[in-house]
């Protein structure tokens, strides 16, 4: 892996922030790493309030959803909430429809069938639209590419009220509203909001007119929270302060669907982790393996028995799912061996029986093993689909623009993306894609990067440094956990592999006659020679706390040794 060490900022500004804070340089410069530069700002970043959250009416075309909404219900019209079948697409629906049947009965939800429809909003919604009455859809999580689909409700008469966060192409859909705080012509402060955030700030908006307050909406944060994880939004601005309040009801208060799923798995207190790798999964499973609307019942249901059956079921979904994931990882890794491809700028695979469901989450895994821009591809009615993954720092998005002439659709992020096209298409895209992407990404990026905040000794390493951390949180990209490199390090003699095939690394490391401290790398076991025999080595690792039979200790969680 590749080690960063992230710039020193200028000592004047560690200084200032030290006396405004009366707080230890260290800490000082890993807040004006993160862009915290004086009290106010340090204030914001450590005691988020509601009251920090944005003018929803700030957002493009704010007004015009509002007021569409409202002239629906004094209408009584019927309004179908459509939702992308994803954990940011299943909270959307959960959130927008269970807050306005709080006020209007004549609300239905919609999630579109991964396999007969797609992603994003497709005829087969506008005809069930049609064919039930409704004539208003507040799509979220999608619909801000769906020029055409669009204009066929719009000749049946429906409108179209769009909550999205994904780019739009050069023309918009002609909708009553879009609300996207990516387009061009938005001037709203914050545009890294998720769709379960549009979704949240038109709720918000809906509320100034219902005499309701921020206070009222609290209940409904959960569902952001869970969505800013799993979407890997940045968690700084107002996701910030979103995130951190939704972790606090789904610790404290969380709805009946959440209270299922944690009874089930038995932990104490949920950070945005836990929410990203066991909340998340579960409800994408049910979108995965069935369909999303499994998930969306479940995030709406309000008798505990009732969610427990339903908890149940998405968790057969989503073992299942492991199943399927780790079986077609291996077809793919065994596929890019025999095509002799271990070294080729990308990962491009395919295979017509592989589950369409688990694709995405098998790009991440060769992503993990090769470190590259990947693809998957399945079959998917006459066409093939394909979920793309990236690495940090290349965009995939622009590398699919790259690719087009050979695409039916795409869309995404600069990190995941999903695409179609023709089967006979796939081998010119194949070799399009790695010709864009060998000609334009840096060699540098095909590297796994470990970005370090500083070099510290051991002796810094205290329970006081570890609750000034603790505040750190939440965790995630714009505000990652601090990393931290020590030099010179010997272990006392008790390093070992542990776990399945020893592929964990227990040790316990002392600098210069320090008090030794314990560390824990996962997926280091091959590291275990590099530490033994009193040899001398840096470690990159982030602090945590470690319980054992109720006793609280620090240790280090590695990230690599050198």
């Amino acid at each position: 892996m590749r080690w960063t060490l992230k710039p020193k900022p200028e000592p004047e500004q560690i200084e200032q922030l030290t006396q405004a804070l009366k707080v230890d340089a260290l800490v000082a410069q890993l807040l004006v790493q993160r862009g915290i530069t004086n009290y106010s700002e340090a204030k914001k970043f450590f005691r988020p309030k509601l009251s920090d959250l944005h003018n929803p009416f700030l957002m493009k075309d704010m007004d015009l959803a509002v007021s569409r909404i409202e002239k629906a219900i004094s209408g009584h019209e019927n309004i179908l909430i459509y939702g992308d079948y994803d954990v940011d697409g299943t909270t959307s629906v959960a959130l927008v429809s269970s807050y306005l049947l709080q006020h209007y009965p004549n609300v239905a939800t919609y999630i579109p069938d991964r396999y007969d429809e797609g992603y994003g909003v497709s005829y087969q919604g506008v005809d069930f639209a049609e064919d039930n009455g409704f004539s208003l859809i507040i799509a979220l999580d999608c619909g801000v590419k769906a020029i055409e689909k669009v204009a066929y409700a719009k000749e049946k008469s429906i409108d179209f009220i769009i909550c999205d966060h994904h780019r739009p192409g050069d023309k918009l859909p002609d909708a009553v509203a879009v609300l996207d705080p990516k387009r061009e012509d938005c001037s709203y402060p914050y545009d890294e909001l998720c769709g379960c955030g549009v979704g949240f700030k038109l709720v918000q908006a809906l509320s100034v007119n219902n005499g309701e307050t921020i206070d009222d909406l609290i209940p409904y944060l959960d569902l952001v929270a869970t969505a800013i994880g799993a979407d890997i939004v940045p968690i700084t601005g107002e996701n910030r302060v979103l995130a951190y309040f939704g972790l606090q009801v789904i610790n404290s208060n969380p709805r009946i669907g959440f209270k299922a799923i944690i009874n089930q798995i038995k932990k104490k207190e949920l950070t945005i982790t836990d929410v990203v790798f066991i909340i998340a999964p579960r409800i994408n499973a049910a979108g995965r393996m069935k369909h999303g609307q499994h998930a969306v019942n479940l995030l709406i249901e309000s008798n505990l028995e009732q969610a427990e059956t339903l908890a149940k079921e998405i968790e057969q979904f989503n073992l299942d799912r492991r199943d399927l994931d780790q079986e077609i990882t291996k077809e793919a890794l065994v596929q890019i061996a025999e095509n002799g491809e271990e070294e080729c700028f990308t990962s491009v695979v395919y295979k017509d029986s592989w589950h369409k469901g688990v694709i995405g989450i098998v790009a991440s895994r060769l992503t993990e093993t090769y470190y590259r821009p990947t693809l998957v591809f399945t079959k998917s009615g006459d066409k093939l689909a394909a979920s793309a993954r990236s690495v940090k720092g290349f965009d995939v998005y622009n590398a699919l623009h790259g690719c087009s002439e050979y695409i039916e659709q795409f869309g995404g992020h600069k990190y995941a993306a999903g695409l179609t096209l023709m089967e006979e298409q796939f081998e010119s895209f194949k070799a399009q894609f790695e010709k864009v992407v060998s000609e334009t990404i840096d060699p540098n990026l095909l590297i796994p990067e470990i970005k370090v905040d500083r070099l510290i000794t051991l002796d810094k390493i205290s329970p006081k440094l570890m609750r000034i951390l603790k505040q750190f949180a939440p965790f995630g990209p714009g505000n990652m956990t601090p990393v931290f490199m020590a030099e010179s390090l010997k272990d006392t003699g008790y390093a070992k592999g542990v776990g399945e095939d020893e592929k964990h690394l227990k040790l316990a490391v002392a600098q210069n006659g320090s008090r030794p401290i314990g560390g824990i790398g996962f997926n280091l076991g091959d590291k275990l020679p590099k530490v033994k025999n009193g040899r001398t080595f840096s470690a990159a690792f982030s602090v945590e706390e470690n319980e054992w039979n109720g006793n609280v200790s620090l240790q280090l969680k590695l990230r690599d040794i050198k």
